[in-house]
């Protein structure tokens, strides 16, 4: 028995899955991507502050609803709402 393995670029995999770059599907995967990403820094970082979705609402006068919406990548926080709740864990962002 033989195994063959063809190992893909990883373009190469998003332009076979979600069309190449530009496209409007490949611009929404794309979008959807970032809002993943961005949810589960919020995410990881309130945890290792040990806060909890509410405690955090608290801090920055955030809803705790707005909060779990964020962490769940159903909306995409502004860059001031990110940067608020960054800060409330005791965070701050760098641009390098």
């Amino acid at each position: 028995m033989s195994i063959k393995n063809k190992i893909n670029s990883y373009s190469a995999v998003l332009d076979k899955k979600y069309g190449k770059r530009g496209t409007e599907q490949r611009k929404q995967f794309e979008t959807e991507a970032l809002d993943f990403y961005a949810s589960q820094i919020l995410l990881q970082n309130r945890k290792e502050a040990k806060l909890t979705q509410k405690e955090l609402a608290i801090k920055t006068g955030i809803d705790k609803s707005y909060v779990s919406k964020i962490e769940n990548g159903i909306v995409q926080p502004t860059v001031a709402t990110f940067i608020k709740l960054i800060n409330a864990m005791g965070k701050k962002l760098e641009i390098v």
